[in-house]
């Protein structure tokens, strides 16, 4: 591929529900420029992608058309990978929603567009061949929900039924396409789009204040005035175009094609934006925004950021301090790859073998970029290996699945015994089973994870302790009695108020030993015991046979005795911050008292039409909020959920509990 200035190259992701075809507009823009012979696979070429049918991961596919470069980044509509759009969101300059022609506006059209706020944003109307399709009722849908900055550009002749006619409102001028996709010129009644035409004209001028001055004059706006405000208006936000055509049949395709070539931002036009580096000039910066550490290696995206970039260039990382060096620097297609030489500022392309690099690191340059704010990963499931001795595997397989994917959370929990993975649903999880199967040969299960329950004691009581023994020889000898309470810190309050020398000081530090051990298993269900005061105030010793491991068991017998202390189970609670439209407010609500729940507020969100309730959950009651609330909100809801502290369980679940720990002793 030649080398290309960066005023030629533009950066483009595909983003949009499941489904509505951003994979087949991808291939079809390929197929035109002929940077593919066939389409179906080549960005989809994941054996897990092949086998769901759908796009799990971001992929990217270089391309020229009409000496323009064109990188795009088609994404996955999926839920469980938002974090794949984020990535891609970060390298690109112009998102493009694609939307089904027939059902229109659906949940991943209204993610999409939130995920691309604050940078250009535009709509491809997909499958207008279509026998139900309804371009009339997708715009209206689209305007509805986004406002009237949402304009047509090129749009279907009839609006309803299989298109075969596409005109561009702007140009006034109208195109058939045969079966390659080739557009031919025809002549239709534009006037049928004069009231449309008046509205566009108004948005475009807007955006301008020489062309809003002659609009207000009721001067009609030249193409080239329209055609250069719909370029400022696009870079800028002040409009979001609608484009129509069909992957499918290919029509609308090229000219879209076209439209990007002229009007989308170009790596050139990028401004700071908060940035500390974007200029063509200067020293070399790079932005890692995906890594992908497969069966073959590490591969490591980027976009050039400031200056341009030549193999063999070697940068440092700011995060790891670590020098990095960029040996080869390759484009592709899917998984089809091109070695480069050099490329300019601006530009997208990937390496292999870097070290110490992962996503959202940067290379280069005095201060970190800002990296990519992913979204938190709060579905929790237990690993289960199928074949015993796999942990160690299961281990190296997932440290190499956290390289490429930011969404993931793994643990290896030492209280419970489990090995815990949190992602941002089932699928998400399902997808990483799947991974660690093909690349390292590891079976793996999800199972429910257990909670970190605590325990702690509710009244004060007297403890006596002795131990002794006397089997020849120098015998062992301890006793102490202890005032055991609910204590104000976390964990021991240790206190020593013996008088008369009954318990040697020397001693004391083995009493606060033996306690310290017996704390890690309560009395009620063997959970660690927090907040317990211990207050060592008498107790007797032998001159000969007293020592420090006998004043450590006379200890441990003691705290046996908090059996008596009214014990009881503490269980980890949770702040939640729920983000729903207002209308699921009532079901939400209802979930969160099912949950054992306290609604602590509930507020008018910034998001119009949308509400926040906040409320105090245990943790034990989560570990499926994550699809509950994709049910009940159709996607829309998100949240957030941190741990706040321990409190005590009702009795009911507090049985529940204890029966079940003495059935996992069995």
């Amino acid at each position: 591929m030649a080398k290309y200035s960066s005023e030629k190259i533009k950066n483009i992701a595909l983003l949009g529900h499941s489904g509505d075809g951003k994979t087949a507009l991808a291939e079809a823009m390929l197929l035109l420029a002929g940077a593919i012979d066939r389409v179906g696979g080549n960005l989809d070429f994941d054996p897990e992608e092949k086998k769901r049918g759908t796009s799990i991961s971001a992929s990217l596919a270089a391309f020229d058309w009409k000496g323009k470069k064109i990188n795009l980044l088609d994404t996955p509509g999926y839920f469980d990978f938002a974090g794949e759009v984020k990535q891609a969101l970060r390298a690109a300059d112009t998102a493009v929603m694609v939307v089904d022609g027939k059902s229109g506006l659906k949940v991943g059209t209204e993610l999409a567009w939130d995920y691309a706020d604050g940078m250009p944003r535009c709509f491809f109307v997909n499958k207008t061949d279509d026998d139900n399709a309804n371009f009339d009722n997708v715009l209206a849908g689209l305007k509805e929900q986004f406002g009237n900055k949402v304009c047509p550009i090129f749009v279907p002749y009839e609006g309803e039924g299989k298109a075969k006619t596409f005109c561009n409102l702007i140009t006034g001028e109208a195109f058939e396409y045969d079966a390659k996709g080739n557009a031919k010129k025809v002549s239709v009644d534009m006037s049928k789009f004069d009231g449309v035409k008046e509205e566009l004209m108004e948005v475009l001028a807007e955006a301008d204040d020489d062309l809003m001055e002659k609009f207000l004059e009721e001067l009609e706006l030249t193409d080239d005035e329209m055609i250069l405000a719909l370029r400022k208006a696009l870079q800028n936000g002040a409009v979001q175009p609608v484009f129509a055509g069909s992957a499918a049949t290919l029509a609308g395709v090229s000219t879209f094609l076209d439209i990007i070539g002229e009007f989308f931002m170009s790596a050139a036009d990028k401004t700071a934006d908060g940035e500390t580096a974007v200029s063509a000039n200067g020293d070399t910066v790079l932005l890692c925004f995906k890594s992908v550490a497969d069966t073959f290696g590490k591969k490591s995206f980027f976009r050039v950021m400031n200056g341009s970039l030549k193999k063999d260039t070697q940068l440092t990382n700011l995060r790891s301090d670590q020098n990095e060096k960029i040996a080869r620097i390759y484009t592709c297609i899917g998984a089809k790859e091109t070695e480069l030489d050099d490329i300019a500022f601006g530009d997208i392309a990937y390496t292999t073998k870097l070290v110490a690099t992962n996503t959202g690191d940067t290379l280069g340059g005095k201060e970190p970029l800002a990296g990519i704010d992913f979204p938190k990963p709060y579905y929790r499931m237990a690993i289960v290996p199928k074949s015993k001795g796999d942990e160690d595997k299961i281990s190296i397989g997932i440290a190499k699945v956290l390289e490429e994917d930011p969404t993931i959370k793994y643990e290896n929990n030492a209280e419970t015994k489990q090995m815990t993975l949190a992602g941002l649903g089932d699928i998400h999880l399902d997808v990483v089973a799947a991974k660690l199967k093909a690349r390292n040969g590891v079976s793996i299960e999800y199972a429910e994870p257990k909670t970190a329950y605590r325990e702690t004691i509710k009244k004060s009581i007297d403890a006596e302790g002795k131990h002794k023994k006397q089997s020849g020889g120098s015998g062992q000898y301890g006793h102490v009695k202890i005032k055991f309470s609910r204590g104000s810190e976390d964990g021991l309050t240790f206190t020593q108020s013996v008088v008369g020398g009954s318990v040697p000081k020397n001693f004391y530090p083995a009493v606060e030993k033996g306690l310290l051990e017996a704390m890690q298993k309560g009395v009620l269900a063997g959970f660690p015991v927090v907040s317990l005061a211990a207050d060592l105030y008498d107790g007797s010793y032998h001159a000969v046979d007293s020592n420090e491991i006998s004043f450590k068991l006379a200890a441990i017998l003691a705290y046996k005795q908090t059996i008596n202390a009214n014990p009881v189970i503490l269980e980890p609670v949770g702040y939640l911050r729920v983000l729903i439209p207002t209308s699921y407010s009532g079901d939400v609500m209802g979930d969160v008292s099912k949950r054992r729940g306290r609604v602590m507020g509930m507020d008018e969100s910034s998001r119009k039409g949308y509400t926040v309730i906040e409320a105090e959950i245990p943790s034990a009651e989560m570990n499926n909020y994550a699809i509950q609330l994709r049910a009940m909100t159709q996607g829309r809801g998100s949240y957030t959920f941190d741990f706040v502290r321990y409190e005590e369980a009702p009795g009911e679940v507090a049985n529940k509990i204890i029966e079940e720990a003495k059935k996992a002793e069995e």
